[in-house]
């Protein structure tokens, strides 16, 4: 579904892609400033009337806009994407090479990828342009030493695209019975090697004929009667392997590619105990009848035990605390989402458009927690622009009296140890997250004072992704989290499960220590568009593996305990 971010991040892209072509920079420049004005307006797409109307978009860029609507794509985009040399643009991800710089490298010394920019630094060619010096030229061919070079895992949320999109893709084959993801993704692992996918069907050739010819791939593996490995053509190339099996093989086929490995063995250490034998196909008996089962739960019955979910399937010890299941927070449970973001500062849809798709979740309350106004790049409120947004909560709750959303702000504790608010705009507010999204190298001590500031403020509620890691990217700002956690549990904050597959911060680790000092964890999606709130399913299964028990978790509380619990310092 189109939205302002879409529209937003492509008005960059052609301006990019302009800029390689070393097009007029004016033209260059009108695509970024309207794509700035686009950012800035607090409207979204639905409640814009005219677009031409918003300072800083003309024709052009209106037509491009206005394309994107309709269609869903841009011609000039599209026509850009066929000049630019497809090996140019990751080149973007080098240390210090900018649209500017890497247009010159294009225009100049037509380099067009990895290969001919090495075989440049290599001829010394790079140090003669202007802007560039020998040290520059040091400095590329030491990034390129592992530029490009395969990783052998990837990060959950460079996988989670992929699996919606082979998702979307099964699921309208008529021939598919039943599909379903595999493997450590399966298993909400934060990174995989591969992804794995099980497909009961009769018509095998059918459904083979189509992975092979819908998808996008750059290689394929194998493409046998059963079995079809592809590794698909992305930014970074995926491996998906595909098995084919009945519809009776689906469950038990399902359970063993999920594993984990150590799961299995205990498992099937269990049925030899019991005189059966578990394979992929079925569970064999003692007389040599091969049982097969209509689901998971069904083939977990048949061992006398409850539906292990797929989150907790690691060790193997996990059956010795089947007591526990019962305990794991489910999706059915949440009732809320507390960190999210509108059009009024850097998010994709208005206040009343994300609280419509939060009471079609079946929610009960949420919290709008717009950027603070230190944060410009995320065009981050100022307290006028706050008491502003204010109407339009006041507005959306009367006009749905059986669903609340609360005022709040996801504030920024500042470099210097502040926070970005004064107590007398915080204590106006319904619910303040207090996060940091700068000077990440500052020492471990500045980080925790920083930290300490906004656990001590009375009116500050919970801090947000604690440890600013990226999943497979940044490890963050490095904060001592035990001692976070001790402060929380002394001062009666929450700490966030950032539920984005980017983040999944706090960690497992840091969960389960959390959990056991009895701090209150809530698990939101830190949405910047409707379709992000997807990401609670994540967010919960990832719970589940740190074993967290539902009445720890803020978003399952009852809209009465979650204002008793805000109101505490009012």
């Amino acid at each position: 579904m189109m939205n302002k971010k879409i529209i937003i991040r492509t008005l960059e892209k052609i301006a990019l892609y302009m800029e390689l072509q070393a097009e007029n920079p004016f033209k260059v420049s009108a695509f970024r400033k309207a794509a700035a004005a686009l950012e800035a307006d607090e409207r979204s797409l639905s409640e814009i009337d005219d677009i031409t109307a918003i300072k800083g978009i003309g024709k052009g860029t209106a037509a491009v806009i206005t394309e994107l609507m309709e269609i869903g794509e841009s011609t000039v985009l599209k026509e850009l994407e066929a000049i630019v040399p497809k090996g140019l643009v990751p080149l973007m991800k080098l240390p210090g090479l900018g649209g500017k710089k890497l247009a010159k490298l294009y225009q100049e010394l037509n380099i067009v990828d990895a290969a001919t920019l090495k075989a440049a630094c290599e001829a010394g060619q790079v140090r003669g342009l202007a802007g560039f010096a020998a040290k520059t030229e040091e400095k590329i061919l030491k990034e390129l030493e592992t530029f490009g070079s395969r990783a052998e895992r990837l990060p959950i949320w460079q996988l989670e695209p992929v699996v919606l999109e082979i998702n979307e893709l099964l699921a309208s084959l008529p021939e598919v019975e039943l599909f379903s993801v595999a493997g450590s993704f399966r298993r909400v692992a934060e990174t995989s090697k591969d992804v794995d996918f099980i497909i009961a069907t009769k018509e095998y050739e059918v459904v083979r004929e189509a992975i092979l010819t819908r998808l996008a791939i750059l290689e394929t593996v194998a493409a046998g009667a059963t079995k079809v490995s592809v590794i698909l053509d992305r930014e970074e190339p995926v491996s998906v392997d595909f098995r084919l099996v009945t519809r009776e093989e689906f469950a038990t086929a399902l359970h063993h590619f999920t594993g984990s490995k150590d799961h299995n063995v205990r498992m099937r250490q269990l049925a030899k105990s019991m005189g059966k034998k578990i394979s992929e196909y079925g569970v064999e008996q003692e007389d040599g009848t091969v049982v097969t089962f209509e689901s998971e739960e069904a083939f977990f019955a048949h061992f006398n035990l409850p539906f292990i979910p797929p989150t907790v399937r690691e060790s193997g010890k996990e059956l010795d605390r089947l007591d526990e299941l019962s305990e794991l927070v489910k999706l059915e449970d949440i009732v809320a989402d507390l960190h999210m973001h509108t059009t009024w500062s850097d998010g994709a849809h208005s206040v009343s458009e994300m609280g419509q798709a939060l009471m079609d979740n079946g929610y009960s309350h949420a919290v709008i927690t717009d950027h603070s106004q230190y944060l410009k790049v995320a065009n981050g409120l100022t307290p006028e622009r706050l008491e502003q947004q204010k109407l339009d909560i006041y507005a959306f709750n009367e006009a749905n009296p059986n669903f609340r959303l609360y005022r709040g702000t996801e504030m920024d504790i500042l470099p210097d140890g502040t926070l970005d608010f004064g107590d007398d705009v915080l204590k106006e507010l319904d619910f303040v997250i207090a996060s940091i999204h700068s000077s990440f190298t500052q020492s471990q001590d500045k980080i925790m004072a920083r930290l300490k500031t906004a656990v001590e403020n009375p009116y500050v509620h919970m801090i947000a992704h604690p440890t600013g890691r990226i999943v497979g990217q940044r490890g963050g700002y490095d904060p001592d989290v035990p001692l976070l956690i001790e402060w929380a549990a002394a001062h009666g904050k929450i700490l966030e499960l950032n539920a984005n597959p980017y983040r999944l911060d706090l960690s497992i680790e840091y969960l389960t220590l959390a959990m056991e000092k009895n701090v209150p964890i809530a698990i939101n999606t830190d949405a910047h568009a409707i379709d992000q709130l997807r990401f609670m399913d994540i967010g919960v299964k990832y719970a589940q593996k740190a074993w967290l028990k539902k009445d720890l978790i803020v978003n399952t509380w009852s809209k009465d305990k979650f204002e008793a619990f805000i109101s505490k310092n009012k």
